[in-house]
């Protein structure tokens, strides 16, 4: 409701400041309800009103920006479409969107700073009974020491060591009704899942919603959610967060942006192909196979950066610095990530996208997956151009097991929070700064 009315007073404040009358026109106060019914839907489809209050507040005026900058993109196409370009001020609908904007974010901003205002006054908290063994019960209590924002406060605590008895269940089930607790939650680790359906049945007469939250910090997660399959619940322990839907997305991001960005480095390809044939002898394309989604090999294109040369039988080695095999051209190619250019071939193949884990040698994978644990789980999503990984610092040379498995924890975390949102700023921070790199060489 915030939002419609955000768009619908714009409007109206842009009308008056563009035509100096507060007699809105009826045309213009349809594109009004237009735009407001595009912001609602465009929050919905987007998840936006869901949990919002406990999501970083930099994250919801990101999205918030992205999705005004959609529907900007959406107003602006309906009416040169129509051909209505004339009968609307390109300027009412410039303040329209930046003046909507401001209020709906301005709205969240202030609610977020209201909430934490009132829960370090100790309001508009939610008490939680937490049970569990002492180290569990310290780790799920540090995180909600970590995350304030989302209201909860400990109620009480009971400690369990062992299998519980008759004596313990009848125990804690007076202590939640003494706390005035409204949520039970039981940290348990999964070798005493058992004891769940015990609790529970102790717990039958209060009203105190119960919450399960198993210890995994020993396996390492991919996609963890709960689901529903065969008609059962399952605990999705490491699954591919690519559905239909945001295999969809992606691939028409990766259709546009790639026939986009390919379009944009013809030229400067055209330049690099004619330096590369008059430098050195030998191809202008490298070409070598790599591990794709789901384990399947597939050919990645690049621009030559070294002199024509054999590797030992079963052997690739990694470039390094001052690496005699790469030429001076081929030396700033890989410094500017030049080279790369030719891939967004690959991501109109359909064999990699724009956004996600780079791609390694087979050799490498056959190497790091015996060293790296769940280094395979990469593979769950298509490689990419640029990644998570790299606009954070980690790429270039893996001379190091632990360099590898820093690169491996931001891939996977990459595939865990994937949205359309995360492949746009990714873009957007390798644009700014992500191709010029100290390890590239």
């Amino acid at each position: 409701m915030i939002d419609a009315g955000a768009v619908l007073f714009a409007g109206f404040l842009a009308y008056c400041i563009r035509f100096g009358s507060t007699d809105v026109h009826d045309r213009f106060l349809l594109g009004m309800v237009i735009i407001a019914i595009f912001v609602v839907m465009a929050n919905f489809i987007d998840g936006a009103y869901v949990r919002w209050r406990t999501t970083r507040l930099s994250n919801i005026l990101f999205r918030l920006l992205c999705i005004w900058a959609i529907v900007a993109l959406l107003a602006t196409s309906i009416i040169y479409l129509a051909e209505a370009s004339v009968r609307y001020s390109r300027l009412w609908l410039g303040m329209t969107l930046l003046f909507s904007f401001g209020i709906s974010a301005g709205f969240r901003i202030l609610v977020m700073l209201l909430l934490k205002r009132a829960r370090s006054l100790g309001k508009n908290l939610r008490g939680v009974f937490l049970v569990g063994p002492q180290a569990n019960l310290l780790n799920v209590a540090h995180g909600m020491r970590r995350s304030p924002g989302e209201g909860f406060a400990i109620a009480g605590v009971q400690r369990v060591k062992a299998m519980p008895d008759e004596a313990f269940l009848e125990t804690l089930a007076r202590r939640v009704e003494a706390s005035g607790a409204r949520e039970v939650w039981l940290c348990l680790p999964l070798e005493m899942g058992g004891t769940v359906q015990n609790i529970m049945f102790a717990l039958r007469h209060q009203t105190a919603e119960v919450r399960f939250l198993p210890e995994f910090q020993d396996l390492k997660l991919l996609n963890h959610r709960i689901s529903e399959v065969a008609g059962r619940f399952s605990i999705d322990l490491s699954v591919t967060p690519m559905t239909e839907t945001a295999r969809f997305l992606k691939r028409v991001e990766d259709v546009v942006l790639g026939t986009l960005f390919l379009l944009i480095s013809l030229p400067i390809g055209a330049v690099i192909a004619l330096v590369l044939r008059y430098e050195s002898r030998g191809p202008i394309v490298f070409k070598q196979y790599r591990t794709g989604v789901n384990g399947q090999h597939f050919k990645v294109y690049k621009f030559r950066s070294m002199e024509v040369h054999d590797e030992p039988t079963g052997q690739i080695t990694q470039a390094q610095r001052g690496d005699p095999r790469v030429t001076p051209f081929g030396a700033f190619l890989r410094r500017t990530s030049l080279d790369e250019l030719p891939q967004f071939y690959n991501v109109l193949q359909g064999r990699m996208s724009i956004v996600g884990p780079r791609p390694h040698a087979l050799k490498h994978n056959d190497h790091y997956k015996e060293l790296v644990e769940s280094y395979m789980k990469r593979h769950k999503v298509k490689p990419g151009i640029t990644g998570w990984a790299q606009v954070n610092g980690f790429r270039g040379e893996t001379d190091t097991i632990e360099k590898m498995e820093k690169r491996v924890e931001y891939d996977l975390w990459y595939i865990d929070n994937w949205s359309l949102w995360l492949d746009l700023r990714i873009i957007g921070l390798t644009i700014l700064h992500g191709f010029m790199h100290k390890n590239a060489y």
